[in-house]
Formats: structure tokens, C-alpha cells, sequence
């Protein structure tokens, strides 16, 4: 796959700009807070939808506008693909895909995909659980569309328990209708469950390769899935219902649901030691770049095809050895680069330049693009 332009308009502290990244390495370079990682974002947006940055699509607006505009040219094997996010102050977005509106965003998966790298996805491995689930939840939304509408049910499903569950003391001839929600819970909540679990064991595999490369045979990193509750081989709709059954009292009390895939988790160990706590800066670092580059295999295989890479200020973070690794795996797949620096990308083969000032793109020793 590989992005031919990206046309922005009142977004972020654009308000107006294209870009056409080479079939290599483009690097966009500059100050901070100038604009480069509004570009990567608008990529983001028109894989899932959704900014890696903030969930509320009105802060993607140029300040002083009503409204934002992103368009995201693809080729692919199969063809050009066009995606275009329509921003508003005033109603939901609108997404279209080759001119089409869509219904359902979940109609948006496949047609841009993408992998980011960037300094703060060392949260990942050094946070709580809920980054651990954002990492599942962005990638495997890309390649498998049901799961990103099984999360959006159960989302559904889990507000409306915890609203019940808060209710009931207030109005407790509310109980009776717990039943319904649990059914509902656990169903979608065991195809979450079947489907991280799969993709976690390929994420394990992929990135225990990577990080035995990165670390020359010294570490070894596994990654293991962490549901809420152990099905024990039994079908996890029914082992999920069972708990529900079983916490209600206390989930009453509480007025929120206790088990469940929204309290998963992934256990990262290096050497058979916890990473998060156990794991140096350094340590924790390769772990993340193992990750990343595991996802970008994995959706490598899904797709038939290498989705773009996007790399965030993260050569400045990597030490030289981490950078060639990095860099040695870049061939074949088109690849966007921050930076505030070009001297970070001095081993590179840079395909193209391009300044970013002020919200404006220039190529390198030229004028405004």
C-alpha cells in the first residue's frame, strides 16, 4: 500500500496543504509544534476514524473554524482508494470513502492502513492496562472490521449495565433487567475475547523474533494475553455469563461492571520477568519497538501488502543500534519520519524532505508546497 496525498484543509494549524510522500522514506522535519504530527494524525483519522491524539473530533478544527477537512489518496493492489473526513463544530463528522458516505465507520477499515510509532508508545509496555488494550484495539480494528464492531456492541452494552447498575439502588424492581444486559455482555464480550486471543498469540511470536534480533539473543521477550476472567476451555460466552452472575452484588454496589474484556490485559516479560516492572528505560524501549514492528508484520501477512509506516520523533530516541535495526527493516514498506533534526536520519536513504513551518510544507531549499 502506499499513500499518494494527503490534502488538508482547516485542520489542526493547517489551513490549507498537500502532501505527496515518495514510495521510500519521506521525512518531514522542523520545530516542535509546528505541524508534523498533524500529518501522521490525519493518517490515523482515516484508517479508524479516530485520532491517536484526543477523542473529540472538534480539537481537530483549525481554531476560529466550523469546520476541517481530510483527504487520504491510497494505492493498494486492488486500486486507488480515497478517504475523506468531513470535521464539524456543529454535527458528527462525515466519512467518506471513493465519494461514498458511509453509515457505519466501521465501513472505513481496510481501505487506509497504517502502523505508528512514536515516543509515547512506551506507555505501552511501562503504563496500566488500558494502553495495553488501546494497542490491541487500534491494530486489530484495521484488519479484522468485526472486531471493531464487536468492541463498539459491547461499548454499548457496558454503558447501559453500569447506568442499570447505578439505578438500582434507587429502583431496585430495575434488577430483573440485568439478565438482558449480561446476555448481551457476554456474547460480544467473547468475540472481543476469541479474537485478542489469537492476535495476541501472533503478536508474541512476531515480536519474541524481533527483540531477540534487536537484542542480539540476549532477551527474551514474550507477550502473553490477560482476559479478566480464565474461561478454562470452557465457551467463553458462557464462562463470562457465569461471572457476571456471580459479581452482581458487588458490581451493585459498586455501580460498575467488575469482569469483563474491558479490564484485559497483556503481561510483556523479558526473560521471564515482568517488563513493566522489572524492565530498564532501555529494556522497555526495545520492548516497544518489538511490538511495533510485530504489528507491522502482522498486518504485512493479513494484508497481503505493507501498510505505511509512521514514525514519530522516535530516531532521536533509539540509540544507534536501535536505529539500524530499525532502519534495516524499512525496505519495502513506505515510511513517513519526524524529526527535528536530519542528522537523526544520517544512515537513512531519504526518498524526499520536506520543512514544516508553521503549517506550511516546503520542500527541502524550497518554496511553500
Amino acid at each position: 500500500m502506499r499513500i499518494t496525498s494527503i490534502q488538508l484543509t482547516d485542520f489542526r494549524n493547517y489551513e490549507r496543504a498537500e502532501l505527496r510522500p515518495c514510495e521510500g522514506i519521506t521525512v518531514l522535519y522542523g520545530n516542535n509544534a509546528q505541524g508534523k504530527t498533524a500529518l501522521l494524525e490525519s493518517v490515523v483519522l482515516s484508517c479508524t476514524g479516530r485520532s491517536h491524539r484526543t477523542p473529540r473530533d472538534r480539537e481537530l478544527i483549525r481554531w476560529g473554524q466550523d469546520a476541517g477537512r481530510v483527504f487520504v489518496r491510497v494505492e493498494r493492489r486492488d486500486g486507488s482508494h480515497e478517504v475523506e473526513m468531513l470535521l464539524s463544530q456543529q454535527r458528527r463528522k462525515t466519512v467518506k470513502v471513493n465519494g461514498r458516505a458511509l453509515q457505519r465507520t466501521g465501513e472505513l477499515m481496510g481501505h487506509v492502513n497504517s502502523v505508528l510509532f512514536a515516543p509515547e508508545d512506551l506507555r505501552t509496555v511501562k503504563d496500566g492496562p488500558a494502553e495495553r488494550r488501546r494497542f490491541i484495539d487500534m491494530e486489530l480494528s484495521q484488519i479484522r472490521p468485526a472486531y471493531y464492531y464487536a468492541l463498539q456492541r459491547y461499548a454499548h452494552a457496558l454503558m447501559q449495565r453500569n447506568r442499570l447498575l447505578r439505578d438500582i439502588p434507587l429502583n431496585p424492581a430495575l434488577r430483573d433487567t440485568l439478565e438482558d444486559w449480561d446476555a448481551q455482555l457476554a456474547r460480544h464480550g467473547a468475540d472481543i475475547m476469541t479474537m485478542r486471543a489469537a492476535f495476541v498469540r501472533e503478536v508474541s511470536e512476531a515480536a519474541h523474533e524481533n527483540h531477540l534480533e534487536i537484542s542480539g539473543g540476549r532477551e527474551d521477550l514474550t507477550v502473553r494475553y490477560a482476559p479478566s476472567l480464565d474461561a478454562g476451555g470452557e465457551d467463553p460466552a458462557r464462562a463470562l455469563l457465569a461471572a457476571l452472575a456471580v459479581a452482581r452484588e458487588v458490581d451493585i454496589r459498586r455501580g460498575a461492571t467488575a469482569v469483563g474484556p474491558h479490564r484485559d490485559d497483556l503481561v510483556l516479560a523479558l526473560s521471564g520477568m515482568d517488563a513493566r516492572v522489572y524492565g530498564s528505560q532501555g529494556q522497555q524501549r526495545t520492548a516497544a519497538l518489538s511490538l511495533k514492528l510485530a504489528e507491522l508484520d502482522i498486518m504485512r501477512r493479513a494484508l497481503g501488502e505493507a501498510p505505511a509506516l509512521m514514525l514519530d520523533d522516535v530516531m532521536s530516541e533509539l540509540d544507534p543500534k536501535r536505529r539500524r535495526h530499525l532502519l534495516r527493516r524499512l525496505e519495502g514498506v513506505q515510511t513517513i519520519v519526524t524529526c527535528t533534526d536530519l542528522s537523526d536520519l544520517a544512515e537513512a536513504e531519504i526518498g524526499a524532505a520536506w520543512r514544516i513551518q508553521d503549517g506550511s510544507i516546503r520542500p527541502e531549499g524550497g518554496d511553500e508546497a
